[in-house]
């Protein structure tokens, strides 16, 4: 699984992930710092990247626009460090990983973990 980590997060994240075995890349190795949302999930989805954030907005976007891909990832925690989260993150996207191949917004808080499918669904 590859992920892009967003601007919001600390390039610390390549480290923990990649030692975990996952491909990862910080966004700020490959575009703008100042960037648009919809610049870094579109080059999310052109290379096949989960995009890991603490952004809401992306799952504000795949909502809005009915998307299936890019998965993306949402940390919703006070801590978003490595040290804080690493382990719980790097254990959902172990259990996830069929999902967010296919497409899902997941998010992970310290005391949960959500997932939904994509497209997302308005809730009934």
């Amino acid at each position: 699984m590859k992920l892009l980590v967003d601007m919001n997060l600390s390039p610390r994240w390549i480290g923990v992930l990649t030692d975990a075995g996952f491909e990862a890349a910080h966004w700020s190795t490959l575009g703008a710092k100042n960037a648009p949302d919809s610049e870094i999930m579109a080059y999310a989805k052109a290379t096949n990247s989960v995009v890991l954030t603490h952004d809401l907005d992306f799952g504000a976007m795949l909502a809005a626009t009915h998307g299936e891909k890019p998965s993306v990832v949402q940390i919703r925690a006070e801590d978003v460090s490595p040290d804080a989260i690493g382990m719980q993150v790097i254990a959902a996207l172990r259990q996830m990983a069929s999902e967010l191949e296919e497409g899902a917004l997941l998010t992970i808080d310290p005391n949960r973990t959500r997932l939904r499918v994509l497209p997302l669904q308005p809730r009934g």
